[in-house]
């Protein structure tokens, strides 16, 4: 009997030290918890690059594979979106979404390149006081993904991922990193989840230059230890592998 590990999550979940890799490869942190418990455990990923929380609570509503079959066969809720919402931001995030919609695309690579180019600067002049997604917010969707997944499974157990460390060019500055730890942990006790913090598993590849030369995503080594502290905080919150049945044989005459 297969069983299935939801993680809502965003490019962290799926991108290594180079470049996004497919979802499936072992050695992401999703999949190498899911193999502490065995072939039979298998991982449903949502997630997308830049996600913050309110981004994950529309898909996971919005998209009816996702509510209509991902979400019921749930046995365990690995919710690892946050990260983003931590950072600092040059304008409000909505402007920063609206980029794509920009046209003639001319324009919308004009702006996208200012955007990018300009973005550091005015974050660093402005000490990062604008996050990309208020703390209040997230804290809103983060309990929306888990009531909406627990009205299908009220007993799943749930593990947050607490927002990680960077040391990116593009956002430079961590102001709001220490209100945010602070900030999940209080979320954790409230909804009674299962909780990591991850800070001390991505800061040696982060030191040592193995991690992704943009200071945000994960070297191989990262994601070993990242998949295997979900897959620990999993058991302690009572997720278990069950024994993998084999079909009945057909009775024969």
């Amino acid at each position: 009997m297969s069983q299935h590990v939801l993680v809502v999550g965003d490019s962290l979940a799926y991108h290594g030290p180079d470049r996004p890799y497919v979802l499936t490869d072992e050695r992401l942190w999703p999949n190498v918890a899911a193999a502490e418990f065995g072939a039979h455990v298998h991982v449903d990923l949502v997630a997308r690059l830049g996600w913050t929380a309110r981004d994950a609570w529309w898909a996971v509503t919005k998209d009816p594979y996702l509510w209509g079959a991902v979400l019921p066969r749930a046995d365990a809720l690995v919710i690892s979106v946050g990260g983003m919402d931590q950072l600092p931001a040059a304008v409000p995030t909505y402007l920063r979404d609206g980029i794509p919609y920009v046209r003639p695309a001319a324009l919308r690579r004009r702006v996208r390149d200012a955007y990018r180019v300009l973005s550091p600067p005015v974050i660093q002049a402005t000490r990062g006081w604008l996050r990309q997604l208020p703390q209040d917010a997230t804290d809103h969707y983060l309990a929306r993904i888990t009531q909406v997944v627990r009205h299908f499974n009220p007993d799943i157990p749930v593990v947050l991922v607490a927002p990680g460390i960077h040391r990116s060019p593009a956002y430079p500055t961590d102001r709001h990193h220490e209100p945010a730890l602070l900030a999940a942990r209080r979320w954790a006790d409230k909804y009674q989840t299962g909780y990591i913090e991850i800070d001390d598993l991505i800061l040696p590849s982060l030191v040592d230059g193995t991690a992704n030369p943009d200071g945000i995503h994960y070297s191989w080594r990262t994601h070993e230890l990242v998949g295997q502290s979900v897959a620990e905080e999993l058991r302690v919150v009572g997720f278990t592998a069950k024994r993998a049945t084999a079909p009945r044989k057909k009775a024969t005459r």
